[in-house]
């Protein structure tokens, strides 16, 4: 095969005073031989031209040479869809498509254009439904929509390649596998079919490129498959707003906002910045913090996260893009790949909890060649001062987390039978054999496929008798027999309206009684709220009017104290990457090396935890035992994130309780767990015991272990109750309960019911039924990360044990004190409770003076994050400061 020079692409680059990188020209090299591949580079390097431009230059006409020519490539009409481009996000989606129109004019005039995502107006979808556009741009739940089309394979069989973005965010979820299977239904009707993904974060390249691709046909193996990682030098800026104080005895919960000055200064300090948060209810509370602080600035400081009206989430990013905003505070919603070229600085308040996290977000900064990311990490407590050390420390060391697809998960196959039914049909032999070419289903036997058509076709033996759960039936004559089809027009309605795989409580439109559209909170959150009661929502306080069918009508608000909405996914897990980070970074201290600005700045609190007790090291995991007032405390510090933590201790508590009969209070954190029980108990005696992997099981075989360490795991757990509100989940997407039918909305109480009634029916008429053993999978896997607390136990049972007998609570006991008082006391006790708490201990490390500054410290955290202005009248302020603080005291 002649060297290719790729011209076009090299000369439209040179127009614009660039040139190729070299991973790009790989890329071109590959996709014009033919291959499918991964390209992994950091944010900004130039993924997207190296792909796209190697598509223009494969599948696109010549350039035009001159004007009459162009004019008539342009008059000419558009080839048919030829390339889909799969992206994760609705942001992501409209943003990506500016970027890939830039170079159609000069490369492929004659192509056409277009988006397709939920937020698609219904007139662009119906000029859609008559001709798809030759680049389509989409998400996997718009693509999933397509394939259920009649038509199906008439519109998607000229695809000649699909490109899926930030193939990272997809992988390691059910999202992920419902695009392996589309990939796998698009190959199998174009056998030569491409398909690219592309990442900046992901530390398994190879299984990552397995996991993306169908498995080949081997009478006609396709080309090698291609991975290219980008090698162009991209400086990431890392640093820390460190606080004016440390405190000691710090605790997760509030917003952060005593770091409020110092985020402000950072802003007006820098032309225009992402400040990131966690959560959408930390979002709204800074946006309205932030104005508050700086009025001058209204107006240029804007809220984005994906409750929002679309209308104002579109604002919000042209004026980004436009460098009309000095600052955005944001989720999740605007970490993916967005291109805002004047974004200098990002904003991080709180812990990322992941290295990949932290970089996708520092991507959005710089977001050009050979311009440096920075992004300012911003602690909302004190220890997390260690993880923005830790979490720079594992950058340089290029330490990123792995993902990995979950496996055959049952729900999504049932509901991908369905769609592939509405579409062209079915016949089961051949759409098995498909299915096992995706890494999700590649060990599905055939016992599972059998269960799966069964449970389409009649919903089981306990649901045979209701026709609607009939939803797919063979053809039994003509031409089509033996094809598998959806003979309701009401059952197709309904599936088509609820395809998908994300679940998230019932939306409530939330909406001006005048009529304007502000976006949407959680049904729950709504559901606690009573007419006139005040909320914070798309940077506005407002007063809830009344709700009604699914609809919250407000309307603005004096100003008071107000709640914050609740969201779903609030909380993140550290990483295991992280951990390990962390605790060689406490390791380190404990050696007296404070290599850092933000371990030197931490120094007071780290020393005094020392001296009270010890840190921990890789090589000894350390626990603290204390009596007080409460009973008999046992603080154990694994590092293995709250996920494991909430199963640990659940085991360790269980374990405990068959040695002396009792009862335990726990809690958990990141760091670690803690065990009460008001009757006396030797934990130090005890605990080797207690962390011991199953005994039974061979020394040698950690196979072996598993299935007694999850009995162990189930016994110790409400597993029933927690297994229930996963199959909610799972009956969802299976289609046993519907987020919606066309025109109604069902309630997340009348979701509960439905879902709990057909749990307990499996339950007692069909126990073998396959998406009961799913949920208590899933719960095993995803919630209680069953195979992560196996080697965290194995990794435990290697490391010295180093038990400290304690006066008091040190610093590392103190968050998890406060994590199971937040479980029985509400806001107000709470806050009395931590002042008091806290001015004992800093008495007890540094004297009365220490004791006050710090419940003073805890009074002013909590007035911010409850919702109090954080800037207003002076005398007023440390009036109400002073009368909180004189009842906090003993």
């Amino acid at each position: 095969m002649p060297a290719r020079t790729f011209a076009l692409a090299t000369a439209w680059l040179a127009a614009r005073g660039w040139r190729p990188f070299a991973f790009q020209r790989q890329v071109w090299r590959a996709i014009a031989e033919g291959r499918s591949g991964l390209l992994h580079a950091t944010t900004g390097a130039g993924k997207t031209l190296a792909v796209w431009l190697g598509i223009l230059e494969r599948f696109s006409a010549p350039a035009p040479v001159d004007i009459a020519q162009t004019a008539i490539k342009k008059e000419a009409k558009a080839p048919p869809l030829t390339i889909l481009w799969l992206t994760p996000m609705r942001a992501l989606a409209a943003d990506t498509l500016r970027a890939l129109q830039a170079p159609l004019p000069d490369l492929a005039p004659q192509w056409s254009s277009g988006l397709r995502t939920g937020d698609t107006p219904s007139g662009e979808r119906a000029a859609q439904a008559r001709r798809l556009p030759t680049l389509l741009v989409t998400t996997p739940e718009s693509l999933s929509l397509l394939i259920a089309r009649a038509d199906a394979r008439e519109l998607l069989g000229s695809v000649r390649l699909v490109v899926v973005d930030e193939w990272h965010e997809l992988m390691g979820n059910k999202r992920g596998v419902q695009v392996q299977l589309a990939l796998a239904r698009l190959s199998g009707w174009r056998p030569e079919l491409m398909v690219w993904g592309m990442s900046a974060t992901l530390g398994n390249l190879d299984e990552a490129l397995r996991t993306l691709l169908p498995a080949p046909d081997a009478a006609a193996p396709p080309p090698a498959p291609a991975l290219a990682q980008g090698e162009v030098a991209k400086q990431v800026l890392i640093d820390t707003l460190l606080p004016e104080r440390v405190e000691r005895f710090a605790w997760a919960g509030h917003m952060g906002l005593q770091m409020l000055p110092r985020v402000a200064e950072a802003i007006e300090g820098s032309g225009s910045t992402l400040v990131f948060t966690n959560t959408r209810s930390q979002a709204e509370r800074w946006y309205q913090a932030l104005i508050a602080a700086r009025p001058h600035l209204a107006g240029a400081i804007a809220l984005h996260h994906g409750s929002l009206d679309k209308g104002v989430r579109d604002w919000v990013e042209h004026g980004l893009k436009h460098g009309r905003l000095k600052a955005v505070v944001a989720t999740s919603s605007l970490d993916l790949g967005v291109d805002f070229l004047p974004v200098e600085r990002v904003l991080q308040i709180g812990s990322c909890k992941g290295v990949a996290r932290l970089l996708q977000r520092a991507g959005r900064s710089g977001h050009a060649p050979g311009r440096p990311a920075r992004i300012t990490l911003v602690p909302t407590h004190s220890l997390e001062l260690v993880e923005a050390a830790a979490a720079r420390a594992a950058v340089r060391a290029g330490q990123v987390e792995q993902r990995h697809t979950p496996r055959a998960p049952l729900d999504v196959l049932v509901q991908h039978l369905v769609t592939v039914a509405l579409g062209s049909g079915f016949r089961p032999e051949a759409l098995y054999a498909e299915v096992r070419r995706t890494a999700a289903y590649a060990g599905l036997s055939p016992e599972a496929w059998q269960w799966c058509l069964d449970f389409v076709r009649r919903g089981g033996p306990s649901l045979a008798a209701y026709p609607d759960f009939h939803r797919v039936v063979p053809d039994g004559e003509g031409d089509d027999e033996g094809v598998w089809r959806v003979p309701d027009a009401r059952l197709a309605r309904r599936h088509r309206s609820n395809i998908g795989t994300i679940v998230s409580d019932a939306a409530v439109t939330v909406q001006f009684v005048g009529g304007g559209r502000l976006g949407t909170v959680e049904e729950s959150f709504i559901a606690r709220l009573k007419p006139g009661d005040a909320f914070l929502f798309a940077g506005r306080l407002l007063a809830l009017v009344r709700v009604h069918e699914m609809t919250a009508q407000v309307r603005l608000a004096p100003a008071r104290r107000a709640a914050l909405p609740r969201w779903g996914g609030g909380r993140m897990p550290l990483s295991s990457t992280l951990a390990e980070a962390l605790v060689r970074e406490l390791a380190a201290a404990a050696r007296g090396e404070l290599g850092s600005p933000e371990m030197r700045h931490a120094a007071p609190l780290l020393a005094l935890q020392q001296r009270w007790s010890a840190l921990p090291t890789p090589g000894t995991l350390l626990a603290e035992t204390l009596k007080s007032r409460e009973g008999w405390h046992l603080f154990l510090y694994p590092f293995a994130g709250r996920q494991v933590h909430i199963g640990l201790a659940g085991l360790l508590a269980w374990r405990a309780a068959r040695q002396a009969q009792g009862t335990f209070s726990m809690a958990v954190n990141d760091y670690g767990l803690e065990l009460l029980s008001a009757r006396p108990i030797d934990w130090a005696a005890l605990l080797p015991a207690l962390i011991a992997l199953p005994t039974e099981a061979p020394a040698d075989a950690a196979a072996g272990r598993r299935p007694r360490l999850l009995a162990e795991v189930l016994d110790s757990l409400n597993a029933g109750e927690l297994a229930r509100r996963r199959f909610r989940e799972i009956a969802r997407i299976a289609g046993l309960i519907f987020q919606s039918h066309p025109g109604e909305r069902r309630s997340a109480r009348q979701l509960q019911a439905s879902a709990t009634l057909y749990y307990e029916v499996f339950q007692k008429h069909d126990p073998g039924n396959q998406l009961l053993a799913q949920a208590r999978q899933e719960l095993l896997d995803q919630e209680l990360d069953i195979d992560r607390l196996a080697a965290t136990l194995q990794r435990m049972r290697g490391q010295a044990l180093s038990v400290h007998a304690l006066a008091r609570a040190t610093p590392f006991a103190f968050p998890l004190m406060v994590e199971r008082l937040r479980e029985r006391l509400s806001n107000e006790p709470l806050a009395e409770r931590i002042a008091r708490m806290v001015a004992e201990l800093e008495r007890a490390a540094g004297g009365a003076a220490a004791g006050d500054e710090g419940a003073q410290s805890v009074q002013e955290a909590l007035r911010l994050s409850d919702g109090e202005a954080p800037a207003g009248d002076a005398a007023a302020g440390k009036a109400r400061r002073a009368r909180r603080l004189r009842k906090a005291r003993p």
